[in-house]
């Protein structure tokens, strides 16, 4: 057994189940023995093979980041940080996705694993990845150290474009029904990966793209695993226009009338509710559903804030009784970044500095993400938890002076602070650099592998543009 303590921490956001919150903690030790917390509190005297010094760190909880595309996000940048359509209201998730897709599985490795770096640098030790499947996904998801939730993505149908106005749909139930069986296998290969890092997550990807049965059967197949469920909805007005044509329903009121809501089930996104000021339906019970069934919801801000939209609000789920979780669907995949955005959008949209704390921020980056994941060993700082912990340098001038350092870390440091990261009581990243992979080569490989998918959007745009004409330039480039 290999013990480690980081003695005398100046800070630990440690875990009070009475209480059921994170707390602070000053000049305490925190003690891991392989993959568990032992200790946590004043001058711990077990056995330690390895000391490391708490002064000037602040130890807290790995973040679980419950929502992200890794396999292609990264091929985006610089392509889709303003890339809408507004006869779409706005979204630019439609046409992107027919123009842009990872080329080859070279171009997905290059992007997860530059992704999976951004996230061991901002402090996320554990991940669901929800993407289509692809060889080597297992391999580099051990090799990178983290705690892995693979989510095969699957569907009967996929979207279609003939104009920029109109969402069609190429309906193929066979494809859908051997994407869930091949979903279903890669779910085991994960579990039995010798790490024992890797599970699963059934994902059916989206809503208005499956059918009743399809989604059915996959909640049926997660509970019959024990695992979670998780498919996106009320992402897009588009998306709740479609379901209200098919059904006379929001996606959420047919999610319910099918049965697939539930404990189980994470809803990515859950933004477009029938109160949101941009779909304004006449119900008003989408968000009791969501907390009537007790599910969790994925909350992603950046890409929608992208488009000009905003969860109306994060405190008004919580109030509600929803388990909140946070995600980073786009890159940068960097989940402090998310927690400020939350907060700071949250107050915008409820105009109510209150409607939302810090605390609650953090809570949904941990307790929030461990209970979504169906797991009560991850996200705290308390004996017996797995050992994923985090150590922010507060020397680092962003998080000076250190009054409140979770307020340093969340408004201000952000990634720059995170120094040594620890999955499962082992190393991930040392001093500021993610030790498991490459994220250089990541860099370079993920250029050539963009340059590839832009070369060939002509060919797969519904109106045969090139990238240059879908998503030009910020700036015109000077003869």
């Amino acid at each position: 057994m290999n013990n480690t303590v980081i003695r005398n921490a100046d800070w630990v956001i440690a875990w009070d189940a009475a209480a059921k919150r994170h707390t602070y903690r000053r000049d305490v030790d925190v003690a891991f023995a392989d993959d568990r917390i032992t200790f946590v509190g004043p001058k711990y005297t077990g056995p330690a093979d390895r000391v490391i010094d708490g002064k000037d760190r602040l130890v807290l909880p790995g973040l679980i980041d419950i929502h992200s595309h890794p396999e292609h996000e990264p091929l985006y940048r610089g392509v889709r940080e303003e890339h809408g359509v507004r006869n779409m209201y706005m979204t630019g998730l439609y046409e992107r996705s027919q123009a842009f897709s990872a080329p080859d599985n070279e171009a997905r490795a290059a992007s997860a694993e530059f992704a999976y770096c951004e996230l061991l640098l901002s402090g996320v030790t554990s991940l669901v990845d929800i993407s289509p499947v692809w060889d080597g996904w297992i391999a580099l998801f051990g090799t990178s150290g983290m705690r892995g939730f693979v989510a095969p993505g699957f569907a009967s149908a996929q979207w279609r474009l003939d104009s920029d106005f109109e969402l069609k749909f190429a309906w193929d139930e066979a494809r859908g029904r051997e994407g869930l069986a091949t979903a279903l296998a890669v779910i085991e290969q994960a579990n039995r990966h010798p790490s024992r890092r890797l599970s699963g997550i059934v994902s059916p990807m989206q809503i208005e793209n499956c059918t009743a049965q399809l989604l059915r059967d996959s909640r049926d197949a997660a509970h019959e695993r024990g695992i979670p469920f998780t498919v996106h909805i009320a992402q897009s007005v588009l998306e709740v226009q479609q379901m209200i044509r098919r059904h006379g329903k929001t996606p959420i009121q047919w999610a319910h009338e099918i049965g697939i809501l539930g404990p189980e089930t994470i809803l990515g996104h859950a933004l477009f509710l029938d109160t949101h000021s941009w779909i304004r339906w006449w119900t008003n019970t989408d968000l009791a559903l969501i907390a009537e069934n007790g599910c969790s919801v994925a909350h992603c801000p950046t890409p929608f804030a992208r488009y000009g939209q905003i969860m109306e609000d994060f405190g008004g789920y919580l109030r509600a009784g929803v388990n909140m979780g946070l995600g980073t669907d786009t890159t940068p995949h960097n989940l402090v970044e998310e927690m400020r955005k939350a907060a700071v959008f949250a107050r915008i949209a409820a105009r109510d500095i209150m409607t939302v704390t810090t605390a609650d921020l953090l809570h949904a980056a941990t307790i929030g993400g461990a209970k979504a994941l169906m797991r009560d060993d991850l996200g705290r700082i308390a004996p017996d938890a797995k050992a994923d912990l985090v150590l922010v340098d507060l020397t680092v001038p962003q998080m000076r002076p250190v009054r409140d350092p979770l307020r340093s870390f969340v408004y201000h440091a952000a990634d720059r602070a995170v120094r040594d990261v620890f999955v499962d009581g082992r190393q991930v990243v040392a001093e500021h650099k993610v030790i498991t992979m490459n994220q250089n080569d990541a860099a370079a490989r993920l250029a050539d592998a963009q340059q590839r998918m832009l070369e060939a959007a002509a060919e797969r745009d519904y109106r045969g543009r090139t990238a240059a004409q879908i998503s030009p330039l910020s700036l015109p480039v000077a003869l």
